[in-house]
Order: structure tokens, then sequence, then C-alpha cells
């Protein structure tokens, strides 16, 4: 007898109350489903149920059983339902979430890009610098920036992160361009304000040494926006990331400084719940991305 057939059976002898309604329910004869119901108990060693002229009550092995069997079910329900689903189209609204800067410069071009390749798509993109909360709320996926703290998401990685360092032609013409990370203590350096390594950036060279160096400028803000805008007027060397500064060295409105040198790269990821029922939508997404912005 089928494992699965039998479970059930058993289930709908329990739900019903009785070998007559389980057989109703399946479309075989109660000597049928007494038989099956006999088969279990028989490879179980155990009594499941006390039967009686009017109603069968579960034993306490019975009652075991039964929750097992549900469970059993239950997964097999959703691995077919699943795997049903992966064979569709990518349909209905993806709600993703990323850091600010990185979300609205890099993400929503790409994704953009994504959904004009599935026209039953949609993106709901919230911009949030503390991305692990929403993921665990109301949204499905997430792009984190920094260690994934929340032990229930799935992390994948992606590209770490790289910040480097930029001037304006105007600026390195009159200051001079640095061939050393050390030079930097005597150039104008322009830092976030808030930010905890204002005052000091930790590089990492070509060959992975790394070099702590002091910094100071007359021109800080509280957004990266400004301090690129300050840069390519002049004001000094800016550290931003790399993707930030992409038009700004495409135009030459800004150059390269140090350019075998970054800030300490930091890990990215892709993250969603471990408990997240797959779909093509999903799927779709999650590929896509890493293929975008994997390592």
């Amino acid at each position: 007898m089928d494992k699965l057939a039998g479970m059930e059976t058993f289930v709908r002898v329990v739900e019903g109350g009785s070998f007559a309604a389980a057989a109703l329910a399946t479309g075989v004869s109660p000597t049928m489903v007494a038989k099956q119901v006999r088969a279990i108990e028989e490879r179980l060693g155990a009594r499941l149920l006390h039967r009686t002229t009017r109603r069968h009550q579960l034993t306490e092995v019975g009652q075991l059983y039964l929750e097992r069997c549900r469970a059993a079910l239950a997964g097999v329900a959703l691995a077919e339902a699943s795997a049903t689903e992966l064979q569709r189209a990518p349909r209905g609204p993806l709600a993703i979430v990323a850091p600010v800067g990185f979300g609205s410069r890099v993400l929503a071009p790409a994704l953009a890009g994504w959904i004009a390749t599935h026209p039953e798509v949609s993106v709901e993109l919230t911009l949030d610098d503390r991305p692990e909360a929403r993921i665990a709320k109301d949204c499905e996926l997430g792009i984190v920036i920094g260690d994934v703290r929340d032990t229930a998401l799935v992390a994948r990685p992606l590209r770490p992160y790289r910040r480097v360092l930029a001037a304006a032609p105007r600026y390195l013409a009159t200051h001079g361009t640095p061939d050393h990370p050390d030079e930097l203590a005597q150039h104008s350096c322009l830092a976030i304000r808030y930010w905890r390594h204002a005052d000091s950036w930790h590089l990492v060279g070509p060959a992975g040494e790394a070099c702590v160096v002091p910094v100071a400028g007359r021109f800080t803000a509280n957004e990266g926006g400004a301090l690129r805008s300050a840069a390519a007027a002049g004001a000094g060397i800016v550290l931003q990331p790399e993707d930030a500064l992409a038009d700004d060295f495409a135009s030459g409105r800004l150059l390269p400084v140090l350019p075998a040198w970054s800030f300490r790269p930091t890990p990215m990821h892709l993250v969603y719940a471990s408990d997240r029922r797959p779909t093509a939508k999903l799927r779709s997404a999650i590929d896509f991305l890493v293929g975008r912005f994997g390592v």
C-alpha cells in the first residue's frame, strides 16, 4: 500500500469520524478503508483507533501519528504546488527593499530592465538603510550592505561594496595627485559628517595591504551627493561608493585618485526569509540579481 495514500485515508477517517465517511470522501468501499488502517497499524505495531459502533476515537499513538500525517501531507502539497508554480511565467508584485543610495542609483534601473522582460511582474521598491527589519514584515527580497545579523534570513553573497577616491581635474592640477595614501594627510578630504570613519580612512591596497590615514578638510556634509558636487567644484578629494561616481568618471568631472586603493570593501548580500515559499517570480528575481550583482 502506498504510504502517503494510507496517511490520507487515515486522516479522512479521523476527520469524518468513521470508515464510511472516509470511504465516501475517497471513493472506495468502507472495507477497503478499514483494510488500509489495519495495514498501517500492523506496520507500526500499535493501535491507532479505538473502534466503536458509532465513532472511532484516537489512541495516544494515533494522535501523534495524525499530527505527523497532516504535516507530511501538507509538505507534499506544498512541494507539488511549488513545483507547479516554478514552471509558470513570473507574475505579480515583487516587494524588495534596499539601502537608499544603492537602491536609487543602481538597483532601480536594474529592476526596470528586469520587469521589461517580464510583462506580468511589477516591482514595489522600498528604500531603507535598515533593510533587514523589512524582510520579516512586508518585503520578499532585500539588499543588505554589511553583515547579515538575522539568522532567520537566507543570505546570498553579492559583489563586495567598494568606496573609492576621486577629485576634480582642477583640484589635482592645483594641489597635485597623491601617489600613496599617506599623502592624503596633506590634502583637503571631504567627509560625511555623521560617518564614524570621517577622521580616518581605512584603505586597502592592491596586494591587500591595509593603511589607516588620518584625514581632514574644510568641507563636510550629511549627504553624499553634496560631497560629490563639492568635489566636482574643486573642494577636495572625496571617498564615495564606486557606483555613485560612475557618471562623474565617465564625464570627466571627477578623476580617480589612488585607483589601486579603496576603502575596506563591505560585504553585500541578497536576503530573503528562509521560510518564504518559492514562486516563479521570486526565483526569477533572485537569479537575475545574483547574475547582475553576484561575486
